[in-house]
C-alpha cells in the first residue's frame, strides 16, 4: 500500500473551491488542525457562524477528495465555525503542522461556563456498543471515592442510560429558575432522561440537539464541583461538537474494545479532540478479556491489547483494561453500579485505579497539585 503524505492531502484539497471565496479551501485558509497517522487522515474545515449551515456541503467534499487518495484508510472532516476575531493569525496558508506532528495547541475556551466547576471531562467513544457510559459512571464514582466532588451529565440526547445505572427514577425539582440535579451514591446527576419517558423515541435535529445540551450545562444547579463527568453520545457529529466547541473542556477519555473495527472509530474520535485542542486524557478498553467464572481464567475474546497499542502509537496515556465480567453488566443494569456496590472487589478496583489516573492528569491539567479530600480552590 503506497504511503500517503500530508502534501498529498494538501493537494487533493486544493481542488476544492470554496464558492464564496472563489478560491480553493487550501489558499481561502479555511482547513485547519491537519492530523496523519498511518493512513487516518483528520482536519477541521473552519468558516465564519453564520455561513455554518451551508457548508456541510463543502466538507463533505472535502472529506471524499481525501478518501479516493491512494493509501488513506478513514477521513474524519469536521466543520467548525469561529469568529474571526478569536483566531490568530495563522502563518502557514491555513494548514497547521504542528498540530499533526506535535502536540495539540492549547485549546480555545468555549461561551458557556458553569459556575462552581473546576474541570469538567468527556468520556467519549467513536461507536456505541462499547460501554461507554458504564465506564463513565464507575468513573464518576471512582473520582468521588477519591475524594472529589462529582457530577455526571448524560449528554446522549438519543440513548440516555445514566438514570437507569444510576438506579434514579422521577423528575428533578426546580431550585430558582434552574433544575436541581438529582443524587445517588454521592453524586449529582443530570439527564434527558429525567425528562423524557423511558421508552420514548428522540427523534431531534442538531439545533434541538445543541439547545437540549446546552440547557443542561447552563440551567442545571450544579453547586460547588471539582469534576463534572460528561457521558458523551458515541460518534463524531453535532451533539459532540457542540460539547467539544461552546465548552471549556478540560479534557477527555475515550472508550474502546479490542477489536480493530472499534479502534478505528477510536481514532476518530481521538482525532476530533485533538483537532478541537482538547488534550486526551487516555484511552480505557472495555471488555478487554473475559473472566471465567469457575476458574478465574482470562480468555481475549476481542483480542489482545488493541487500545495499549493504539494509545502507544498516538503517544497517549493507557488508563487500563476492564474485563467483560458478568458482575459489571448485572450491577449496571439493576442500578446499582460495582465501585457504588462494591468498592472491594478486583473490577471495581479497576476503575478506581483508572479514576486515580484520571484525577492526576486533571490536576495537572489545572496546574494544582492531587487532592487528598475535597476542597475549594479559589484562583485569583
Amino acid at each position: 500500500m503506497s504511503r500517503v503524505t500530508q502534501e498529498d492531502v494538501i493537494k487533493a484539497l486544493t481542488g476544492i473551491v470554496d464558492p464564496d471565496a472563489g478560491r480553493d479551501v487550501i489558499s481561502a485558509g479555511l482547513i485547519h488542525g491537519l492530523v496523519l497517522r498511518e493512513g487516518h487522515v483528520g482536519f477541521s474545515v473552519e468558516v465564519a457562524p453564520e455561513r455554518g449551515p451551508a457548508m456541510e456541503p463543502l466538507r463533505r467534499q472535502c472529506e471524499e477528495a481525501v478518501r479516493k487518495l491512494p493509501g488513506v484508510l478513514s477521513v474524519t472532516a469536521v466543520l467548525t465555525a469561529h469568529r474571526a476575531a478569536a483566531r490568530p493569525q495563522q502563518p502557514n496558508h491555513g494548514h497547521d503542522h504542528t498540530h499533526g506532528e506535535g502536540r495539540p495547541a492549547p485549546k480555545r475556551q468555549g461561551p458557556l461556563q458553569i459556575p462552581g466547576v473546576a474541570a469538567i471531562v468527556a468520556v467519549a467513544s467513536g461507536k456505541g456498543g462499547v460501554g461507554k457510559s458504564t465506564v463513565a459512571v464507575n468513573l464518576a464514582l471512582g473520582l468521588a471515592k477519591l475524594g472529589r466532588r462529582v457530577g455526571l451529565l448524560d449528554a446522549d440526547i438519543y440513548g440516555p442510560s445514566i438514570p437507569r445505572m444510576l438506579g434514579l427514577k422521577g423528575k428533578p425539582e426546580v431550585e430558582g429558575k434552574k433544575l436541581k440535579p438529582m443524587e445517588n451514591y454521592g453524586i449529582k446527576t443530570m439527564s434527558i432522561g429525567f425528562l423524557v419517558e423511558e421508552d420514548t423515541a428522540m427523534i431531534w435535529r442538531g439545533p434541538m440537539v445543541q439547545s437540549a445540551l446546552t440547557q443542561m450545562m447552563t440551567d442545571v444547579a450544579w453547586g460547588e464541583l471539582d469534576v463534572l463527568i460528561v457521558d458523551m453520545p458515541p460518534g463524531t457529529g453535532d451533539a459532540q461538537l457542540t460539547m467539544v466547541q461552546r465548552v471549556p473542556l478540560t479534557g477527555a477519555v475515550v472508550v474502546s474494545t479490542p477489536q480493530e473495527i472499534a479502534l478505528i472509530d477510536a481514532r476518530k474520535g481521538y482525532a476530533m479532540f485533538e483537532k478541537t485542542h482538547v488534550p486526551v486524557f487516555g484511552i480505557v478498553e472495555n471488555m478487554a478479556y473475559f473472566v471465567s467464572p469457575g476458574s478465574g481464567e482470562k480468555s481475549y475474546i476481542f483480542g489482545e491489547g488493541g487500545a495499549r497499542r493504539m494509545a502507544e502509537k498516538l503517544g497517549c496515556d493507557f488508563l487500563g483494561e476492564v474485563p467483560l465480567h458478568m458482575s459489571v453488566r448485572e450491577t449496571s443494569d439493576a442500578g446499582t453500579p460495582i465501585v457504588a456496590t462494591a468498592p472491594d472487589s478486583p473490577e471495581a478496583r479497576i476503575f478506581i485505579e483508572i479514576a486515580a489516573k484520571v484525577g492526576a492528569h486533571i490536576d495537572e491539567a489545572l496546574g494544582t497539585r492531587a487532592r487528598k479530600a475535597p476542597k475549594i480552590v479559589i484562583e485569583g
